[in-house]
């Protein structure tokens, strides 16, 4: 009979490992951020409207701040909305 102090697992465990963050923009070869595509827009705007800050999108701080005045002027023009529930 097996010992009674070993753990049996159904499912092999899962080790959360960290993955590398990247900035898409230098990845994918993309200069100018239009303001006119809400739809891409919306990837760098939480639920509520506010923008994600770098650590979490994992863009780099050129491309971060052509982002922030793309959302800017597209709230200006409202193709976005300034604040939102439940945005996504």
């Amino acid at each position: 009979m097996a010992n009674e102090t070993e753990i049996k697992y159904l499912t092999p465990i899962t080790v959360e490992t960290q993955r590398k963050k990247y900035c898409r923009f230098k990845k994918s070869g993309i200069k100018y951020i239009d303001y006119k595509d809400a739809d891409f827009l919306l990837k760098f705007v939480n639920e509520q409207g506010k923008l994600l800050p770098r650590r979490l999108t994992g863009t780099s701080n050129k491309y971060q701040k052509k982002v922030a005045q793309a959302v800017k002027r597209a709230r200006h023009l409202a193709l976005m909305p300034y604040v939102a529930d439940l945005l996504k």
